[in-house]
């Protein structure tokens, strides 16, 4: 391999599958396999000018460039696991050459048989609550008449607006809990991740529930039922998937 060349690697899967997935990678570049005895890397061979450390730290400086490689990695990586299970690894996973690639094959080849012996059979899903604005789910009640001075009746209403807003958001944390625990007893495993800033989402509500859950194909029509069930007037559920298993495959390098 060419010292301006690298290798970025996408996902390990069992060798004697079907050849790499079509389809351009992070570079522009045609995936390909690198096979080890029993498991194969799908890999790409990118330009080190551009995804060196020094290329690297740039494009996360740069949130549109950030972007664009991790759709791109992430679109390989569903492309790969289309027929067969794949261990998808993070995004700027980096080796200098092939042989590096058959190394690391070599001597994680217990861990990665046992995370696709996991995932085998089994797809990611992820699902996203909101609390419903308080106007859509409990219309106020109007103001009872009074005698009172303008000022204390505002004080009152006031403070009924905030008690029931916070009746409305508890109301809405119970509803997701009572969904992460069903929908964790119809998956393989659950994960939860941080609440995503209303900046990130795009959404005005308020995020209760942000989770990935790895379901067996065999389980995927319950699964689904229960997030239409979830969906109730409380709520407002956004599910998402499915997905080869990337929140479910972690590996750490040595």
């Amino acid at each position: 391999m060419s010292p301006d060349e690298l290798v970025w690697l996408y996902a390990v899967r069992l060798a004697g599958a079907e050849g790499a997935p079509a389809g351009p990678g992070v570079d522009g570049e045609a995936p390909r396999l690198v096979a080890e005895a029993e498991l194969a890397a799908v890999v790409g061979t990118v330009a080190a000018g551009r995804f060196d450390e020094a290329g690297m730290a740039a494009a996360m400086e740069d949130l549109g460039r950030l972007e664009q490689l991790a759709r791109a990695h992430h679109d390989v990586v569903v492309r790969a696991a289309a027929e067969v299970p794949v261990a998808p690894v993070r995004l700027a996973t980096l080796y200098r050459d092939d042989d590096a690639v058959r190394r690391l094959l070599r001597e994680r080849a217990e861990e990665f048989a046992a995370l696709l012996r996991r995932v085998g059979g089994h797809r990611e899903w992820g699902v996203k609550v909101y609390a419903l604005p308080q106007e859509e789910r409990e219309p106020a009640a109007a103001p009872a008449a009074s005698t009172d001075r303008p000022g204390t009746a505002y004080l009152f209403r006031r403070r009924a607006e905030r008690d029931r807003g916070a009746r409305s958001r508890e109301q809405a944390r119970d509803a997701a809990e009572r969904l992460h625990t069903t929908l964790a007893g119809r998956s393989s495993a659950a994960h939860r991740y941080p609440m995503q800033d209303a900046r990130l989402s795009g959404r005005t509500e308020e995020m209760v529930l942000n989770a990935g859950y790895l379901v067996a194909d065999g389980r995927e029509a319950e699964f689904r039922d229960a997030v239409d069930a979830a969906d109730d007037g409380r709520v407002r559920v956004e599910l998402t998937g499915p997905w080869p298993a990337f929140s479910f495959t972690t590996w750490e390098e040595p």
